[in-house]
């Protein structure tokens, strides 16, 4: 029986959940082009924004008004004095994805009880979103925002005349369970939110895709072998940037006597780098020899020290 009603929680919670709020579709359904595909997935997105909308609405509760605060005029001292004293102290009151709901407000008047101040943290929240938060916080508990600490925290006091209520959990909030569902709505409806803008992105680019290069649906396969054989065959021919040279390599306007004279200073040009070809190779065997040598000395001193060693230990045996 105990295992039936788990199983029966686990249905109960799964038909909740928003990742069952999909449209149904043909299995493996083919597009005939990339516009088709993304207007198919832009058209399902919207649906389900719809749908998670329409959801959102039952956990909609009516504000009621909270509890009748006087409005009490603190001095610039007593503010500071209070600021400090609430950042010295280490009793918090966590926000969580759930967002404000009646836990919240009931932990902040149980803090209460024995201190003035009490530091509200919340880690998740968006860039703006804190200040609604302690707007709405102010107006259910009936504490006083006193100081902001970065983006996620807000230290609040309880007032002068401060009395704790009957009811610490407020009528006009949401349960645990059911913030939490609520909470996973308006997650889902954010990553929607984000998808539909990235795909009408996509199609955006598309469509200038098309402008720019054409439908390639439409083209002819043809046409791009043929463009690419032309291209092959322009580049495939000899290009010189003097068209008016001969078969040598000379225009004929050039006479002998210029050519000549170019022909003497190209072998005069050969016959300087043939110089520093020897010498460089003369000064490689040069190099090898000395290193040859220096190579002998090493090995000439190094048995004539062996020889020592070994003439001493045997004067030190006798």
């Amino acid at each position: 029986m105990q295992r039936k009603r788990e199983k029966q929680k686990r249905k109960d919670a799964n038909k909740r959940d928003p990742r069952r709020l999909t449209v149904k579709r043909k299995k493996k359904q083919k597009f005939a082009n990339a516009e088709e595909r993304i207007k198919f997935k832009l058209e399902r997105a919207k649906i389900k924004e719809a749908a998670l909308i329409e959801r959102l609405k039952r956990y909609e509760v009516p504000k009621v008004q909270g509890p009748e605060v006087k409005p009490h005029d603190l001095t610039g001292e007593e503010r500071f004095f209070v600021k400090k004293m609430g950042q010295k102290k280490s009793n918090y009151v966590p926000i969580g994805r759930r967002g404000v709901f009646g836990g919240v407000i009931l932990n902040m008047h149980m803090h209460w009880k024995k201190h003035e101040t009490v530091k509200v943290i919340c880690k998740h929240c968006k860039p703006g979103q804190l200040h609604e938060y302690a707007q709405e916080i102010a107006r259910l508990s009936g504490g006083i925002p006193i100081h902001f600490i970065g983006d996620d925290t807000v230290i609040f006091y309880r007032g002068k005349n401060y009395v704790q209520p009957k009811v610490m959990s407020p009528i006009d909030t949401l349960s645990k369970k059911r913030a939490l569902e609520k909470s996973k709505y308006e997650q889902s409806l954010e990553s929607v939110r984000r998808f539909i803008a990235i795909a009408e992105k996509e199609l955006e680019l598309y469509y200038r895709h098309i402008a720019l290069y054409g439908d390639p649906n439409n083209r002819n396969p043809l046409s791009i072998l043929n463009t690419s054989s032309n291209d092959f065959k322009e580049s495939g021919k000899p290009k010189n940037k003097n068209s008016n040279l001969s078969f040598y390599g000379t225009s004929p306007g050039v006479s002998e006597t210029e050519v000549d004279s170019t022909d003497g200073d190209l072998s005069e040009i050969e016959d300087d780098f043939e110089d520093e070809d020897l010498s460089a190779s003369e000064s490689d065997s040069v190099g090898r020899i000395t290193g040859w040598n220096d190579k002998n000395k090493i090995d000439n001193e190094n048995q004539d020290y062996l020889r020592k060693m070994y003439s001493k230990h045997d004067y030190l045996s006798n």
